[in-house]
């Protein structure tokens, strides 16, 4: 069998919520305000005795026990996460022990796009050894974000995303495609805690563990990029973009899902997101939104979906299916 099924999926979030009128008030700034720039009405943050891998293990447990597996049945685990554990081991380490995964297990740091190109790498794993495979996207971008950021901390949220991959005799992807470009790596960035620049007293004490974003470039990229990857896709596949039944996007910012609808031409009922309560959980949000569309019954047998994100670096990447193995 040279194809896959997803047959489990399942998302963690934080209890603890951070509705825009707080941020508003903290900022001194109008709610509308907010709405209005990036879509989102509230976010979810992590409070004590919550981290990244926390949230990947009870997102990847309820993926397992919808697919009726358990973590001796994975052959492979793979965690989309920017905001890692711990410098070492990898975050994936966490989940493998938390979940009694049989297999293998690494982590893949692609920003926002880190989900898609987790996807990807499953099923190029699958090819080469059809076992199942457990793919997790988690992050906790609240903690890497200055807490006098207003641009930053009014976009970001945590949570988690898993989906589990079966061996299937269909083959479920129509396209793919992932790019990158290194010349944008300062759109995003966090300066301080690796080689480059290691932590110190005096980075600690100049914030340069927090994030530093340049929204203007990132919007622009962002929309120009991902506009990119959903038309190479489209056209690799030979499909129309009206002939995509559901469009699940990076939930980064109202503004850039709308100008990358505008732009490929993909009709605007098409779209699933859920923005406006979770904010931007990066690696972890289409997972999120997916796995929301499933348990309402949006997505069906057969339908066509496209997933589509970026990320700081710049990283970009799409994926367009037919759906199947929904038990």
């Amino acid at each position: 069998m040279s194809g896959f099924d997803i047959t489990g999926w399942g998302m963690s979030v934080p209890e603890r919520v951070v509705t825009s009128a707080q941020l508003a008030e903290r900022f001194g700034v109008d709610e509308h305000w907010i709405v209005s720039r990036c879509g989102i009405r509230e976010r979810r943050a992590v409070g004590e005795g919550q981290s990244t891998a926390s949230m990947a293990v009870q997102a990847g447990r309820r993926a397992l026990e919808r697919a009726g597996l358990s973590g001796g049945d994975i052959a492979h685990l793979i965690v989309a996460t920017a905001t890692p554990e711990q410098p070492s081991p990898a975050t994936s380490a966490f989940v493998h022990e938390a979940l009694g995964i049989a297999g293998s297990a690494h982590d893949v740091n692609s920003e926002c796009a880190g989900f898609v190109y987790a996807l990807v790498t499953a099923v190029a794993l699958m090819r080469m050894d059809p076992r199942p495979v457990l793919v997790i996207g988690s992050d906790t971008h609240t903690l890497t974000a200055n807490p006098a950021d207003r641009d930053l901390s009014i976009l970001v949220g945590d949570g988690a995303g898993a989906v589990v991959l079966v061996p299937g005799a269909v083959e479920r992807f129509l396209a793919w495609n992932l790019g990158a470009d290194g010349s944008c790596k300062d759109s995003l960035k966090v300066l301080a805690g690796g080689s480059r620049m290691p932590t110190t007293a005096e980075t600690v004490a100049a914030g340069l563990h927090y994030a530093q974003i340049n929204g203007n470039e990132i919007y622009l990229n962002a929309v120009r990029y991902t506009v990119r990857t959903i038309r190479e896709t489209l056209e690799r596949a030979k499909v129309e973009p009206g002939q995509v039944d559901h469009v699940v996007p990076h939930q980064a910012n109202i503004r850039i899902i709308n100008s990358v609808l505008a732009h490929t031409g993909i009709p605007a009922d098409r779209l699933v997101t859920n923005l406006e309560r979770y904010g931007n959980t990066a690696s972890a949000s289409i997972p999120i939104a997916l796995a929301e569309a499933l348990d309402a019954g949006r997505i069906r047998e057969g339908d066509r979906v496209l997933l589509a994100g970026f990320g700081a670096g710049m990283t970009w990447g799409s994926v367009l299916m037919t759906w199947g193995g929904t038990p």
